[in-house]
């Protein structure tokens, strides 16, 4: 382990840019000529459109064109596809078009309509508030369970009845049996709140076309350039890959949101080809509430089954999801495969099944964000845990401890199907409880009640599959100075891959941090990849990089050879330097590098060195930890304060723990915000109202505690070479269950059982009022 090599917590090698206003964001690139589009959107969440008006905004001083469906449709252009066609109960999912500008219908608020584009951005902008569309409104329906009512609103002709899809998974039979046997029995109905993603930068998009190569270039922020890239060409535009370019510089986060297409990357594409100049767009904070992909939104009715002393016999779930209005790329497998498949969290549960029903509603599109399924399979797992150790009596320790999964079973299959290979909850568990310092909470209880407090206490044990994604590629240039360009196919949005990958070939290379230059997002240089989401990077990107830089090694030990007159079997490479084995004589990487960028090598070593290496996945890796919440509930507000937060996490290998903290942290203020904050609410109009941060509550810095995190590191992954698990999305995972399960633990004397996310404070309020109303009936 060197000073910059795998398992050091260096600082970032792409701050020193960032801190110094030197990033290169896509709205930071101007380009000769361009002009601005603006977007007419639907302000209602589902009408006919009967005429469209655009004479008065195309005569407007500064505008240069004005676009609607029939345009292009005039143009062949093709709707945003679905990549996950999931196959269900009764078929493949229900796949209505999704057009670039709808086409006679609008189907929710927000859903584009026209664009402008002018001279200017705000000419732009007051020309689009002049075109005129003319409505037929229709009823609407926001709600998964209301769109799947019998004479509910109809969103799509094609998915009657608003189905897109039944899927289900596991041994519907075993469960029945199981429950059939069982002794006691545990229910929960929960819900997952809806969330809007709001990453720190919002989408752009910059268009531009030469007539001459008919060539386009899309430059926006994204989670990773080939998708895109593919649908763009060949599905959308109608046109060869090798005439379109997709670049993405620096991305100011992602969460899952930025993986996909949008209509906007489309339009400036096809305005900058009928104008012959360059088009941007930039998505205004309202418009991101209206248009963004959005997470989350499943309605869970839990069943346990268990024999007398609590261990677990069978679970059958059952979910509605909301998939929004049209289905976005990726948008019914995070409700189907990425959830169902960890319905057996840290436990061994015999029998397992699930069904999931796919509605449509007339609200923004669905798809993954920050765990992408997991975090709601672990929401689902954790509330049911806690209501089987009610049920029994037990402490919420016990009643884990009685079903993990232990070291001596692995490697493991669950019911769904995952084969755990390391990992040991139990350890975690207890190592947590013991930091939390678990034993003195009745007491830290009873000194609250003295203050008008309710304190309380929680935890959540997670798992969650992610990383073994498809197929990495990266390719290693030694340039002449002793540095590296690395190519690779991940897509950084702030996680710092430059740090990690740099590490790795540190450790490999010995060469310095400084001197690795990371090349990513640009579909001419970077030739294949898998972007970033699912935790993937380190994994897929590391192996990768790792492999392609042993390659550069063993071509450098051949010039290294000839530079020392000596076989290439002969020497031995450490710390940078190629030595005579048994010697002093020695030759650096650097010297190597300087040497096959001159003209003196002989013709078969001569030239740079380059070489590719490549990873596909065996298998998913599996981080797993242990979440403990201690807090407090203002009495008389229901106002709550987090007063500590425990986390140990199994992460396997650490290649930087710095980097592994930012993720843990930024993944449990997100957590915190959707247990005790974030809501999306649409009314029964379908009218968005928490469309701005006026409404929309994001947690702040005042509302996350100081993290007590612990990484344990003796348990790596049995199957990658790295021996890592992903960490970018397990505190995300952990904290809304252990939130929510300390909450009703505070609760617990006043009677109240139950509590949905965000647990705002003026939904714990009447959830208090509501138990001592009762508390008062029953004792009269």
């Amino acid at each position: 382990m060197g000073q910059f090599g795998k398992g050091q917590g260096i600082r970032r090698v792409e701050d020193q840019r960032f801190l110094t206003g030197h990033a290169r964001y896509t709205d930071d690139i101007r380009l000769a000529g361009e002009s601005y589009m603006a977007v007419v959107r639907s302000p209602l969440a589902h009408a006919e459109i009967t005429a469209i008006d655009i004479a008065e905004a195309r005569d407007l001083p500064g505008v240069l064109l004005v676009l609607t469906a029939e345009d292009l449709a005039s143009e062949k252009i093709g709707n945003i596809p679905v990549l996950a066609k999931i196959q269900g109960r009764d078929g493949e999912v229900k796949q209505p078009p999704h057009p670039v500008l709808a086409r006679r219908f609008v189907r929710h608020v927000g859903d584009p309509v026209a664009v402008v584009v002018a001279e200017t951005y705000e000419q732009a902008v007051a020309a689009a508030e002049t075109v005129v569309v003319d409505y037929d409104d229709r009823p609407a329906v926001t709600d998964a369970a209301a769109a799947l009512a019998a004479q509910a609103p109809q969103v799509h002709p094609e998915a009657p009845g608003n189905l897109a899809l039944t899927w289900e998974h596991g041994d519907r039979a075993a469960v029945e049996a199981a429950f059939a046997k069982a002794e006691r029995r545990a229910r929960i109905e929960i819900i997952n709140n809806r969330l809007v993603v709001n990453s720190m930068e919002p989408r752009v998009a910059l268009g531009e076309y030469d007539p001459a190569s008919e060539h386009f270039t899309l430059t926006t922020p994204s989670q990773g350039i080939f998708r895109l890239h593919d649908q763009l060409a060949e599905t959308i535009l109608g046109t060869t890959k090798d005439k379109v370019r997709i670049v993405t510089p620096d991305v100011g986060g992602g969460f899952g949101m930025k993986i996909f297409c949008y209509a906007e990357q489309v339009l400036v594409l096809l305005a900058a080809r009928r104008l012959g100049r360059p088009v941007r767009w930039v998505g205004e904070r309202t418009e991101s509430f209206q248009s963004d992909i959005q997470g989350r939104d499943h309605r869970t009715v839990a069943e346990m089954a268990m024999d007398k002393d609590g261990r677990f016999l069978g679970i059958r779930v059952e979910t509605k999801a909301n998939l929004g209005a049209y289905l976005s790329n990726f948008g019914p497998y995070i409700p189907t495969g990425a959830s169902t498949q960890m319905y057996s969290g840290l436990y061994k549960i015999p029998a397992i099944f699930a069904e999931v029903q796919c509605a449509f509603t007339n609200t923004v599109p669905v798809d993954a964000y920050r765990g992408a399924g997991r975090p709601e399979a672990a929401y689902c797992m954790e509330r049911l845990v806690e209501a089987c150790a009610r049920e029994i009596g037990v402490d919420t320790r016990e009643i884990r401890l009685r079903n993990f999964i232990r070291p001596e079973d692995l490697p493991y299959e669950t019911g769904m199907g995952p084969v755990y290979d390391s990992g040991d909850p139990a350890r975690l568990l207890e190592q947590a409880t013991k930091l939390a310092d678990w034993e003195g909470v009745a007491e830290r209880k009873a000194e609250a009640r003295r203050r008008g407090k309710y304190r309380g206490i929680g935890l959540a044990s997670y798992v969650e599959a992610c990383g073994g994604i498809g197929a990495e590629e990266a390719r290693i240039s030694l340039e002449e100075d002793g540095g590296v360009t690395l190519v690779i196919g991940t897509m950084t949005n702030g996680q710092g891959h430059h740090t990690a990958y740099a590490q790795i070939l540190n450790d490999l290379m010995d060469i310095d941090p400084e001197k690795v230059r990371l090349v990513q997002g640009d579909s001419d240089i970077v030739k294949r990849g898998g972007g970033t989401g699912g935790s993937r990077s380190l994994l897929m990107g590391g192996v990768a990089t790792e492999r392609a830089g042993e390659k550069v090694i063993e071509r450098a030990r051949k010039v290294a050879g000839h530079l020392l007159e000596a076989a290439d079997a002969d020497l031995e490479f450490a710390d940078g330097l190629f030595t005579i084995a048994g010697t002093d004589k020695r030759v650096t990487l650097t010297e190597v590098a300087k040497a096959t960028h001159g003209e003196d090598l002989p013709e078969e070593i001569a030239g740079p060195i380059e070489e590719t290496g490549g990873y596909k996945a065996e298998a998913m890796t599996y981080p797993n930890g242990c979440h403990i919440v201690e807090l407090e509930i203002d009495d008389a507000t229901g106002t709550v304060e987090i007063l500590r937060y425990v986390v140990v996490d199994d992460f396997g290998k650490v290649v930087n723990p710095l980097l592994v903290l930012g993720q843990v942290h930024g993944g449990t203020a997100q957590g915190i915000g959707q247990a005790l904050l974030e809501h999306t609410v649409y009314d029964e109009d379908g009218q968005l109202i928490t469309a701005s941060f006026m409404d929309y509550t994001m947690p702040r810095a005042d509302d996350t505690p100081n993290f007590e995190i612990t990484l344990v590191e003796d348990m790596p992954c049995a199957t990658n070479p790295l021996g890592v698990k992903g960490a970018g999305e397990a505190g995300a995972i952990g904290a809304p269950p252990a939130i929510i399960n300390a909450l009703l633990d505070a609760l617990q004397p006043l009677g109240v059982a139950h509590l949905d996310m965000p647990a705002t404070p003026e939904r714990i309020w009447r959830a208090m009022r509501d138990a001592d109303s009762a508390q008062r009936r029953a004792a009269e």
